[in-house]
């Protein structure tokens, strides 16, 4: 029983490591499309909207992946409809991330 304990402890602390890195490297990649979209914008460039959307779908993408790790951890059953509802929202907003990709790149296409 011992070891059960020592490898679940273990697993915990892996997917806590994992989540974090995830998370960070989530936040840091939103970080930097946002700034190279305004640097973009005040250039006057053309596919700012693009690859601001392509980079904020990746960000959303990592921290997605953090939440689907989390809830190896949960415990009880709040804390798996709060996970769920994470899940669902950034599920959401990634899809909706990708359909704005989708018609930017269909009007940037020459005609």
């Amino acid at each position: 029983m011992q070891i059960l304990g020592y490898l679940n402890t273990t697993l915990e602390t892996i997917v806590e490591i994992a989540i974090l890195m995830f998370e960070y490297i989530g936040v840091g990649v939103i970080t930097v499309s946002g700034v190279k979209g305004l640097i973009n914008y005040l250039k006057g460039r053309s596919n700012t909207r693009l690859l601001l959307a392509q980079g904020l779908a990746m960000g959303l993408e990592f921290k997605l992946g953090s939440e689907i790790l989390r809830t190896v951890i949960v415990r009880n059953i709040q804390e798996i409809l709060i996970v769920g509802g994470i899940i669902l929202l950034r599920a959401t907003l990634t899809i909706l991330l990708h359909w704005e990709i989708k018609n930017e790149k269909s009007d940037a296409l020459p005609e």
